[in-house]
């Protein structure tokens, strides 16, 4: 029998017993922990994400669709001349005699027409307005669609919008979007995380069939896609429920709040002749002046006019260019003598409020027009196909014969508290700030201790992955 020295076991054995467990550096004492939070999380989380990509992708997909479906409405042959904006308001009024004008929205191009908003109108909805569109060469009003939001969406992209929201359940429905939103950074930085510590403890493993062959390709997608989901979680949260509330205030704390024009008239005359019918050219300066005054501020195209809200408040023009560059620009003009009252400047935003505005529209696919949409519809198709492919490496663990089995629980004890302290610190400061990722992982860690005891009173063994997984 050979007294040689045993052998030390390769990286991929298992140390004896009585030998101490090597130490753990950098991420590895968080590993396990990683691994299991992104395990669960992709489970139960991604029917909710898998919903989100889907109608997120119908969402960017919605706005060539929209040139296409209303092209009429939207586009005319181009003229001569345009007529004053107060006659193609007279037009719209004509055909349309119902409710009252909210704004007006000049034709930005040659071939654009002129959209006169209506609110007050029977049968559409009180959160929405009636887009008339008129031809601004002849006066003709070619249809009347209900619009929505600032973006001017009309009831295609309107109805997707608001399935991709909130379901069309309203407020309840939100809920849904908000905790995708809410973890899908989790998710995706636990992922990343995972597979870059996986490439360097695993770079000998090889391996094409089965789940390697699985968690290969939905590895590399997700690294392609993860900055992307990253930023889509974070600008999401932005506008939602209850997180969005919070980022709100501390974006205030900051200096980072939008600035507000003032829309009060300012001159001596203010009030007098300002009245409701003012925003369709009956009284005060009239609506052609009143462009003409925002004219001669800088305000170039595309640009709404909205009316005053009573005899003390000033006409508000403002440029509605949300794609780059960004024209966000917008004066107060007196309707008393047509005199500009103040004016509020895109470029002096703080910055917070900048980055907020580039961050809404880069995720709703306006910052960059047709390039960011296609970047969004590639998004939301990688994130479908790695909850696929996360579901089938699910079914792939368990062999087929029981749908998945459970990784090892007791994992944050094996971090060390150094790390242990300040990681939970962490996550309460940001479970309060972002609510329903918070609840829900306190939900998730509930049910979690319910099923380990009963495993535990059953006498079950929690099933260890191997090194390689």
């Amino acid at each position: 029998m050979s007294t040689a020295p045993s052998p030390r076991p390769s990286s991929d054995e298992a140390l004896p017993p009585q030998a101490p467990a090597p130490a753990r550096r950098g991420w590895a004492p968080l590993r396990p922990l990683i691994l299991r939070l992104h395990f669960y999380a992709g489970v139960l989380v991604a029917p909710f994400l898998l919903v989100a990509a889907v109608t997120g992708l119908l969402y960017a997909a919605a706005f060539p669709a929209e040139k296409i479906v209303y092209a009429h409405e939207l586009t005319v042959p181009v003229g001569e001349e345009k007529l004053p904006v107060s006659e193609q308001v007279a037009a719209a009024r004509k055909a349309h005699p119902e409710g009252t004008v909210t704004a007006v929205r000049p034709s930005p191009e040659d071939d654009a027409t002129t959209r006169v908003l209506l609110s007050g109108v029977e049968g559409v909805d009180e959160t929405h307005t009636l887009a008339v569109f008129v031809d601004p060469y002849t006066g003709e009003v070619r249809g009347a669609l209900e619009q929505y939001g600032s973006t001017g969406a009309l009831p295609l992209r309107t109805w997707i919008d608001e399935f991709h929201r909130d379901l069309h359940l309203g407020e309840t429905g939100r809920l849904y979007s908000e905790l995708a939103a809410s973890w899908l950074w989790v998710i995706a930085g636990g992922g990343l995380v995972l597979w870059f510590s996986r490439r360097r403890a695993q770079r000998k493993v090889r391996g094409t069939n089965g789940r390697r062959r699985t968690l290969g390709l939905h590895g590399t997608v997700g690294v392609w896609a993860g900055a992307g989901f990253l930023f889509l979680s974070a600008t999401g949260l932005t506008w939602s429920a209850y997180a969005g509330a919070n980022i709100d205030d501390l974006r205030t704390s900051l200096g980072g709040a939008t600035p507000s024009l003032s829309a009060s008239a300012g001159g001596e005359h203010s009030g007098h002749g300002a009245s409701a019918s003012a925003g369709e050219g009956g009284e005060g300066v009239g609506l052609d002046k009143v462009l003409a005054a925002a004219r001669a501020e800088g305000l170039g195209d595309p640009v709404e006019i909205v009316p005053p809200a009573d005899p003390e408040s000033a006409y508000v023009v403002k440029q509605i260019q949300r794609s780059w560059p960004t024209k966000q620009d917008s004066v107060a003009v007196d309707p008393a003598d047509g005199e500009v009252v103040d004016v509020l400047r895109f470029a002096d935003y703080p910055v917070l409020a900048k980055l907020t505005r580039w961050g809404i529209d880069l995720h709703t696919g306006i910052l960059f027009g047709l390039a960011s949409q296609i970047a969004l519809m590639l998004l939301a198709l990688s994130l479908i196909l790695l909850i696929v492919w996360g579901y089938r490496m699910w079914w792939q663990r368990g062999r087929g014969s029981t749908f998945g089995r459970p990784l090892p629980r007791g994992t944050w004890q094996q971090v060390p508290p150094h790390i242990l302290v300040p990681l939970a610190a962490v996550v309460a400061v940001v479970g309060y700030f972002v609510p329903l990722l918070g609840i829900s992982l306190l939900a998730f860690l509930a049910v979690d201790i319910v099923l380990g005891e009963i495993a535990h009173r059953r006498g079950k063994r929690s099933y260890a992955p191997t090194r390689a997984e």
